[in-house]
């Protein structure tokens, strides 16, 4: 998600040494998180095409998905965020969700001039993403639908598949909210404990996967309530896929379940959760981890090593 500084690689004014052209511009930049969040949402939706109805239907997976459905997306999820901050993480150090986007900029590691182009690209590539998605498993979906009569226009049915629903429980948007901004407040905390030199930072590349884990946890202990997006492009870029494919009023304005205009909740929620995570990293342990630091322990601190107080 970012360099070893904390800082993403690419965000500065200058051109990269080696690169010419456009690969040099903010144009390249864009390209990197198109495609890893491409990535991210090709791997990520593709798996719940998998479990609700290619997998059925195909009689591959009775017995399997009816006791583990929940962990099989999940841990999808998980490894779709793996394999997409490695795939941009060297360009961009991988943001690949908007609200990591404004997190960082939010508190001065990235340039807010870029942030516009970077969210533009990572919806593009959600949407691109769920668009390959739809065209490997449209034949299975559009069999589940007809076997269990599912109508897809203004229905909430199969949209699922490529968007985040709020539980039946709900008759407010509150609760969903709420859960947004937790979930990815604690993505925020997460990233930024990692690419923090002074904390404990993961060795050997291994940031993406320890990100990644974080990823699965946050969809195994807060997902229920809303499907954990935590990501808005994770699911505007699909939700607009949706609404061209025809499931109508359930991708705009988001009919779902007993909510009527739900599709704002996984854009504005992970927005704000973002900075509230961010911001307590920043407080509650970088700003401490400042001021212990000691002019004689430079070499613990690039070690990633925290400074053990002495009194």
């Amino acid at each position: 998600m970012a360099d070893e500084a904390g800082r993403v690689p690419g965000g500065g004014s200058g051109v990269p040494p080696g690169k010419t052209g456009w690969r040099g511009t903010p144009a390249g930049e864009y390209l990197a998180e198109f495609l890893g969040t491409f990535v991210l949402v090709g791997f990520g939706t593709a798996v719940v095409a998998m479990y609700v109805a290619a997998l059925p239907l195909s009689g591959r997976g009775e017995g399997i998905t009816s006791d583990a459905d929940w962990l099989l997306i999940c841990w999808g999820w998980g490894m779709a965020v793996v394999f997409g901050v490695y795939v941009a993480g060297g360009v961009t150090g991988a943001h690949i969700n908007p609200a990591v986007t404004v997190a960082f900029a939010s508190f001065g590691r990235f340039p807010w001039r870029k942030v516009p182009g970077y969210i533009v690209a990572q919806v593009l590539g959600a949407l691109a993403g769920a668009a390959l998605v739809y065209m490997t498993y449209r034949d299975a979906i559009q069999a589940f639908e007809a076997a269990n009569g599912i109508e897809r226009d203004g229905g909430d049915g199969t949209v699922s598949i490529f968007v985040t629903p709020p539980a039946p429980y709900f008759d407010d948007y509150w609760g969903p909210f709420i859960t947004e901004v937790i979930g990815t407040a604690f993505l925020l905390l997460i990233i930024f404990a990692v690419v923090d030199r002074m904390n404990l930072p993961p060795k050997a590349n291994l940031a993406p996967l320890i990100i990644g884990l974080g990823v699965f946890a946050i969809g195994m202990s807060w997902g229920a309530n809303s499907g954990y997006a935590i990501n808005p492009a994770r699911d505007f870029g699909p939700r607009v896929l949706t609404w061209l494919m025809g499931w109508g009023d359930a991708a705009f304005p988001g009919a779902q379940n007993n909510l009527g205009a739900y599709w704002w909740v996984p854009v504005v929620g992970p927005l704000i959760g973002a900075v509230i995570g961010a911001a307590i990293y920043k407080f509650v342990i970088e700003d401490i981890l400042h001021a212990r630091r000691k002019p004689e322990d430079l070499d613990v601190i690039s070690r990633g090593e925290t400074v053990e107080d002495e009194s």
